[in-house]
């Protein structure tokens, strides 16, 4: 196991589904009386493990093994869901879910509600497609697809990670900027170099990345806790909002879509198959059917907190704006001010340091992302710091021209949502494949769902290009 398990170098040129999977990482690696450990699967050298991963995997053993019940059983599998969900709570998120709530109140509730649904099932597919079959969804679309295909997929998805790391950074700079007065150029300069040290932690092994990306959604959790609590939002109007379908106008319609861009993500569906491929690696059929279960609950409880994030972030804009006629309040700055000013107690305050922590943990995710992209499409890597630089510049550029950021924070959701289909299709047809995925391979319900997700998400963006092209 490597220092960095999605990214680490790897030996063979191309993953072998018909070579046997190994042991990852079972005995301790610092006791010299312990049985050496097998290369695992693709040429990676467990052996190479950090003591702190090393308890991981002695910890997952004992679980698979039945020695661990309940939580204890559950917590070496935690973590992988959880970097994912931080796509879900990204600047974007901010931008679409406060624009909703405001010009239409708790109305667009349930389409949080229906894409986090969403989410958990399309995650779900991607974390058990690493377990299968020990390889990420980029790679086994190189692997199954005629290259030109690839290629193309590869493609969409850099200009996919190039949207996502706009709306990212400019987030993360917008709350350094709210917070300290620094020029919006400068916070994302700042911004850029602090998630350069996020991603440096990648040397000391993956539970102390998956430690800094929990907290920084602690913080995220803890602020809009604290928020809904002052804004003293309606319970009926919640519960309504909810549970009743609709929409009101067309532009109901396009934030609904920008909704579901910013929640279900594209680059995270590439990335959870990587977290899981090599992180704890099933020996037998059976072992991995129980790691994939216990992944699924990882999945539930990450996604389950970002959508109540999400579902808080729309309650608040209703309850503070709707409710007072500040339909206007979807720009972030404005939503800044107008915090400080009506419900006052520093929650303007806490809203930057949300939008910040949001901010750095999802550009480290989705830097981590495109280097999926590229490394599985086509096989080629470059340094994951060199990475960040590159993706840095376009957000710099638009900081710099002055470009509204709330701006440019909908419209990259909006170009996410467009992405989906090009990720979840491939994901949908290689789960229902029992050659690929053995007794993990989707069951007919768990497709028809896939389906029928897909099919939503595919009319709702034909639906934006007609608008568009229209003029309406």
């Amino acid at each position: 196991m490597p220092k960095f398990w999605p990214f680490a170098r790897r030996t063979r040129a191309k993953s072998d589904p018909a070579r046997p999977r190994e042991r990852a990482g079972r005995e301790d690696p610092e006791d010299p009386e312990a049985p050496a450990l097998e290369p695992a699967r693709g040429g990676l050298r467990p052996e190479a493990v950090l003591p702190g991963e090393a308890r991981v995997f002695r910890a997952a053993a004992e679980s698979l093994a039945g020695r661990r019940r309940g939580l204890r059983a559950l917590w070496p599998f935690l973590g992988p869901a959880f970097i994912a969900s931080v796509a879900y709570i990204d600047p974007g998120n901010f931008a679409t879910n406060m624009a909703a709530g405001a010009k239409y109140g708790y109305l667009l509730l349930w389409v949080i509600l229906a894409a986090n649904v969403m989410a958990m099932l399309v995650q779900s597919m991607s974390a058990k497609l690493g377990i299968a079959t020990g390889r990420n969804l980029p790679e086994v679309c190189r692997d199954r697809f005629p290259r030109p295909v690839s290629i193309g997929l590869w493609l969409q998805a850099e200009a996919i990670a190039m949207a996502t790391d706009l709306a990212e950074l400019i987030g993360a700079a917008l709350g350094l900027h709210l917070l300290c007065g620094l020029p919006l150029f400068t916070a994302g300069v700042i911004a850029g170099l602090a998630t350069f040290a996020i991603l440096a932690l990648q040397e000391r092994g993956f539970r102390r990345l998956e430690a800094v990306i929990a907290a920084l959604v602690g913080v995220i959790v803890a602020a809009f806790a604290f928020q809904v609590f002052l804004a003293e939002p309606s319970p009926a109007g919640i519960v309504e909002g909810l549970f009743t379908p609709r929409f009101d106008t067309t532009e109901s319609v396009f934030l609904a879509a920008g909704i579901l861009g910013a929640t279900v993500m594209p680059h995270v569906i590439y990335l959870h198959s990587a977290l899981t491929q090599h992180r704890i690696v099933g020996e037998t059929e059976r072992e991995r059917l129980r790691i994939y279960r216990f992944e699924r609950a990882d999945v539930v409880i990450a996604m389950s907190l970002a959508g109540l994030i999400n579902m808080t972030m729309l309650i608040i804009a209703a309850a503070v704006f709707s409710t007072r006629g500040l339909t206007d309040a979807s720009d972030l700055e404005v939503v800044y001010d107008r915090l400080g000013d009506v419900v006052g107690s520093g929650s303007n305050v806490i809203f930057g340091v949300a939008l910040l922590a949001s901010g750095l943990s999802s550009s480290t995710v989705g830097t981590m992302s495109g280097q999926v992209v590229m490394q599985g499409f086509i096989h080629r890597s470059i340094p994951l710091l060199l990475r960040r630089a590159i993706t840095l510049a376009p957000a710099l550029v638009v900081l710099a021209i002055g470009l509204n950021a709330s701006d440019a924070l909908v419209v990259s959701q909006i170009v996410l949502s467009f992405g989906i289909p090009f990720a979840l299709v491939p994901l949908v047809l290689f789960c229902r494949d029992h050659s690929l995925m053995g007794g993990l391979v989707n069951r007919r319900a768990t497709t028809v769902a896939a389906v029928a997700t897909a099919t939503l998400i595919i009319v709702l963006n034909v639906f934006l290009l007609a608008r568009v092209f229209s003029g309406v």
